[in-house]
């Protein structure tokens, strides 16, 4: 039996001509065209130090002025931003830090690396945005049974300032929302923000123009509903990924009936595909194939066309020659 596998770390491309360079003379055509026309998903982890570094600096300023007008003025809904602005602190500070672990060599003990602190980063960014959901609407519920005079022009120009802050720091995240649920999440929490800003200067200068005080903690649950629903998804994600699912953007079942069309394969089993981090996706596989020419020119091929087609950077293949009396002990459906 034979494998293969890409490197996880760095320029997928690269890393699968480096690691096959004496044998790029044939890998591509036993596999034709399957790889081409399809736009590669395989995106290593970019780079976001200072974007982290501005965002939170400038959030942390934020969250203190609006937490002190909040106090100042008794505003439920600056009380609550500001504490929804403090827990994507915590959050841009998770995910930088998990940025930055999954940017670390293998070890001896830890053979990925650091990879998935991405992942657990993205978790934590979600229970983060859950228990400030809690928060919100626990003291929302309250106010709404005894609103208290407020200063409506006060809370619109201090939520102004938030949509300035939020919606810049959200840009900073904007390019790599599609490619990184780590970055995402940081991405999500940012514009957020900057639309619950909005609805707070809406709701400060309709209480200066009416003194609605109901306003108040009515604009704070529709803050918690607001954060609840671009909260969902980065939740189920996550968790997925936590949980070695296939990620959301692979199928699974193409992979299978990709690898079941290779020239000579008679059979493929123990196929599993997970994510190695926020960005990187492994995938290992045995196939059963009696033909032995050309062995190495088909592993080439096979691991560039699963980066290529499907996204798989790091791809594991284990070629059986299926000629002996014993099966292979994985080939069950029901064996993990």
């Amino acid at each position: 039996m034979a494998s293969t596998h890409s490197r996880p770390g760095g320029d997928p491309a690269g890393d699968a001509h480096d690691a096959h360079a004496d044998h790029s003379h044939g890998g591509g055509d036993l596999i034709g065209h399957a790889a081409h026309g399809h736009a590669g998903h395989s995106h290593a982890p970019a780079s976001f130090g200072r974007a982290f570094a501005i965002g939170i600096s400038l959030n942390l300023i934020y969250v203190t002025v609006e937490a002190v007008f909040g106090l100042r003025i008794g505003s439920m809904a600056l009380l609550a931003d500001a504490g929804h602005n403090l827990s994507d602190v915590l959050g841009l500070v998770v995910a930088w830090g998990g940025a930055t672990l999954a940017r670390r060599s293998p070890t001896v003990r830890r053979t990925y690396g650091l990879r998935s602190s991405t992942i657990v980063a993205a978790l934590a960014n979600a229970v983060f945005l859950l228990i400030a959901i809690g928060a919100i609407g626990w003291e929302a519920v309250g106010r709404l049974r005894s609103p208290e005079p407020l200063a409506g022009g006060t809370i619109a120009w201090v939520a102004g300032v938030g949509i300035v802050v939020n919606a810049l720091t959200a840009w900073f995240f904007m390019s790599g929302r599609k490619h990184d649920l780590n970055i995402r999440g940081a991405y999500l929490h940012m514009a957020a923000d900057a639309a619950v800003s909005a609805g707070v200067v809406v709701a400060g200068l309709t209480i200066a123009a009416t003194g609605w005080l109901w306003l108040d903690p009515a604009i704070s649950l529709g803050v918690a509903l607001l954060i609840g629903a671009s909260t969902w998804g980065l939740l189920r994600d996550s968790v997925h990924l936590a949980l070695n699912a296939v990620p959301s953007h692979i199928d699974p079942d193409a992979v299978r009936d990709f690898l079941a069309g290779l020239p000579g394969v008679r059979e493929v089993h123990d196929l599993h595909i997970w994510g190695m981090s926020t960005t990187e996706v492994a995938l290992t596989a045995h196939v059963v194939r009696p033909r032995v020419e050309d062995e190495d020119a088909l592993l080439v091929g096979v691991s560039r066309a699963l980066r290529d087609r499907f996204g798989i950077a790091h791809a594991t293949v284990q070629i059986e020659r299926g000629n002996g009396p014993h099966g292979c002990d994985l080939a069950p459906v029901d064996v993990v």
